[in-house]
């Protein structure tokens, strides 16, 4: 699995969480002032210079006043890479 800021995956995650700031009328200050971090934390994971990871997550869909589960609930399955999962790679 790749590790990038730059997947489908991660940009549609970005783009969820911008639309739902926007939604509720916040400011990418007020979201940041809510998670006790710089402006430019926000702006940056929205922009995709950043990953946030799942503590980060949670804090953010908290902030915003949504469920986490409904932000992971709209982001796509994951590519198919043609690589297959065999018994002794799945027992590693």
């Amino acid at each position: 699995m790749p590790k990038s800021l730059r997947t489908p995956r991660q940009r549609q995650l970005q783009a969820l969480l911008a639309d739902a700031r926007k939604a509720k009328g916040m400011t990418q200050a007020a979201v940041a002032a809510a998670l006790g971090q710089p402006q430019s934390f926000v702006a940056k994971y929205e922009n995709g210079e950043r990953r946030i990871d799942v503590i980060e997550f949670i804090d953010i869909a908290a902030a915003l006043g949504i469920a986490p589960t409904d932000v992971l609930a709209q982001i796509g399955p994951p590519e198919r890479t043609g690589r297959r999962i065999t018994r002794r790679s799945a027992q590693a």
